[in-house]
């Protein structure tokens, strides 16, 4: 999966790339943890909009996230959310747990 970051105004986006599954893990977790030290970035966004997968993992991945960003006194919101991504992040109830921006 390939991750790209960017931070404006405030807000720290994550644009993924790929499969987002186990094999992730590292690269996700070393790229949202230099935003939640980041003290000008106070939401993270993760933008699925070229995800093409993700697996149990991915949701265990996106639940200890959202953890430690509110743990940060931080704001955390999915968005571009499509196909059967969407579908297995509505299967999960994940509207119950973030913010999901269109």
């Amino acid at each position: 999966m390939l991750i790209r970051d960017t931070l404006v105004d405030g807000t720290a986006t994550l644009s993924l790339e790929g499969r987002f599954d186990f094999n992730s893990h590292r690269d996700f977790r070393n790229a949202y943890e230099a935003m939640l030290n980041n003290p000008q970035a106070r939401e993270i966004v993760i933008d699925f909009a070229k995800v093409d997968y993700l697996d149990s993992s991915a949701l265990g991945m996106l639940l200890l996230l959202r953890e430690k960003v509110d743990a940060a006194g931080k704001k955390i919101s999915l968005k571009g959310l499509q196909g059967t991504v969407k579908q297995v992040l509505e299967i999960a109830n994940f509207q119950r747990l973030f913010n999901i921006k269109p």
